[in-house]
């Protein structure tokens, strides 16, 4: 008897059937003590630098369970089915050739992909006897401040909904329904008052929060006099150095051309931009995600960036993601949240004040609401450190209150609220606006929003002890300053102008809204090639490289601030190559 199982290589991502008794299949190795991406396609990782065992067997009973649950499941049932009546196809040869119409058909090619996906947005397997909190997160005292941090946002939502006598939720009357869904293509125009609503938290608050970790095992005495004690962030997490950095962002490195130095006009297309390009469309007509993302680790063209991007999430634009979409439409026009005004307010203190977006008003309002009702992000849970808000409907009338978990009697039936379980807080939707300059269509740009949302975005305001976590990328920002700028870090600190506390809001928005458009999105291709968020760390410190001089004849916080208010100007790529491969270490 026959088993489905998964063979992962780095340059395939395939899955093919392996029958009992078989050689359990290689794991992707890891790096750095993280989950390692695909490497550069066409290379294959030799067998014996990969793991077997128990943890495999869970990681590929993982992606297998999770691709059964998608649709791409059923559709491969039903080509293959198709594939069965096809001439061509014997009974000696039935699997080779049933899976020779699958490649010839594109459809091995969506397969891999799927799971390239999954590699990348589910956690490495964990020890068999770990629990789920554990999964979540290994490390006890950032559970406990996470938890913390979601009782005061769940207590501020509280009161503002009992302050205001606005419910969590209600159900729009129909004339209500039909006006919105009249002015769907154009809520930019409709003003409401929002003048009594204010946003949960803003970034300042979340990095407070930070600040006030500590590991209650680790003993500092050690450290006095330390330049660890410079820094705002007190907790021992591992992050590189610049060497190690310079290992892990390779492709970056001064004699590789890169799309933000090498497509200037005064370089020669023929040096690098037209070879890039020509390779660019390749990539995008075979299809692979795998070396689409090792393509945009040097910059994806601008016209070719929105179909390689979603490429490399594996974001589709189907009729039934067309159909979701209009589903989540749906539950927008029939039911209003109370987030709803939050996101109303924030998308006016933010994106609408911003030249670059505030075209993008109505765009913005049409996916960041859809996405409050979007039960599939709760997904994302599994592998977020955060749980997401509960609600109980209680009495006789139906009031809803969000509650802390174990709260609840068990009279109350207990919701998750809002459905996505994800609160908005202020600059929330500057994770959407740049998307919009790459994809026209609500349904396409969502998809992408979502994907994006669910691998890096969430992770920029959660405490976890992930790499690319907030936690680890402030510690990264300080560890860079301290070990190359001390003189700059110490002078900062000491006119009470700790270099974080102007970066900050910088990282937990992955720069958006403070770069200009077109050097955002050229960062945005190295998140999503080395698929990671670390490379937002290295572009706060190579800022504060850049502006040093200026920087060391301020006095105060707020001089400090005026010299790094503008960042417009900048340019992303000649930045991070300089203070990764132009620093002495």
């Amino acid at each position: 008897m026959k088993q489905w199982s998964t063979v992962l290589f780095t340059d395939e991502c395939r899955v093919s059937v392996a029958g009992e008794g078989e050689a359990p299949a290689p794991r992707l190795p890891s790096y750095g003590g993280r989950r390692r991406t695909c490497g550069r396609p066409g290379v294959r990782v030799p067998a014996e630098v990969m793991d077997e065992g128990a943890g495999l067997s869970l990681a590929i009973a993982q992606v297998v369970r999770r691709l059964k649950a998608t649709r791409l499941h059923s559709q491969l049932e039903r080509e293959a089915k198709e594939g069965l009546r096809r001439p061509d196809i014997a009974v000696g040869s039935l699997r080779d050739d049933v899976r020779r119409f699958l490649a010839a058909s594109g459809w091995e090619r969506k397969l891999q992909n799927a799971v390239y996906r999954e590699l990348h947005v589910l956690p490495p397997p964990g020890h068999p006897a770990a629990s789920p909190e554990h999964a979540k997160e290994p490390l006890a005292y950032m559970r406990e401040a996470q938890a913390g941090w979601e009782r005061r946002i769940l207590k501020s939502l509280n009161s503002m909904s009992t302050e205001l006598g606005v419910p969590l939720a209600r159900k729009r009357p129909a004339p209500e329904q039909k006006e919105l869904s009249n002015k769907w293509n154009e809520m930019g125009t409709d003003e409401p008052d929002l003048s009594q609503f204010r946003p949960v938290y803003a970034p300042k608050d979340f990095l407070e929060v930070l600040i006030s970790l500590r590991n209650p095992n680790h003993d500092r005495s050690e450290e006095v006099g330390a330049q660890s004690q410079w820094g705002l962030i007190q907790v021992p997490l591992n992050v590189q150095d610049v060497a190690q950095m310079r290992e892990a962002f390779a492709d970056l490195a001064l004699n590789i051309g890169q799309l933000g130095i090498d497509d200037h006009t005064h370089v020669p297309a023929d040096l690098f931009e037209s070879e890039h390009v020509r390779l660019g469309k390749r990539v995008v007509s075979e299809q692979d995600s795998a070396a689409a993302q090792q393509y945009s680790r040097q910059g994806c063209p601008t016209g070719l960036r929105a179909e390689l991007w979603a490429l490399i999430l594996n974001s589709t634009n189907e009729p039934e993601d067309i159909l979701n979409y209009d589903q989540l439409k749906a539950g927008v026009i029939q039911y209003d949240l109370l987030v709803d005004n939050l996101i109303y307010k924030d998308v006016k203190l933010t994106a609408s004040n911003d030249d670059y977006y505030f075209v993008f008003e109505d765009f913005l309002y049409q996916v960041l609401l859809c996405f409050s009702r979007d039960t599939t992000v709760l997904e994302h849970f599994s592998y977020n450190s955060a749980t997401p808000p509960k609600s109980y409907i209680q009495g006789l009338y139906g009031v809803m209150c969000l509650c802390v978990p174990g709260k609840a009697g068990e009279e109350d039936y207990v919701v998750v609220y809002p459905p996505n379980g994800v609160i908005p807080f202020h600059g929330f939707s500057m994770y959407v606006a740049p998307l919009c300059f790459l994809y026209n269509e609500p349904c396409k740009l969502y998809s992408v929003f979502k994907e994006m949302y669910i691998r890096y975005f969430f992770r920029l305001h959660s405490i976890s002890s992930s790499p690319s976590g907030i936690v680890s990328l402030c510690l990264q920002f300080e560890r860079l300053l301290q070990t190359h700028l001390p003189q700059l870090f110490y002078h900062l600190r000491e006119i009470g102008a700790q270099p974080l506390r102007i970066a900050f809001k910088w990282m937990v928005r992955a720069f958006s809204g403070y770069l200009s458009t077109d050097q955002l999105l050229l960062l945005w291709d190295r998140i999503l090639g080395y698929d990671s968020l670390e490379i937002v760390a290295v572009l706060a410190a190579a800022v504060f490289a850049f502006r040093a001089e200026n920087l060391m004849e301020v006095t105060s916080l707020s001089s400090a601030e005026a010299v790094l208010a503008d960042l417009s100007t900048l340019k992303v790529m000649p930045l991070l190559q300089i203070f990764l491969f132009a620093t002495v270490i």
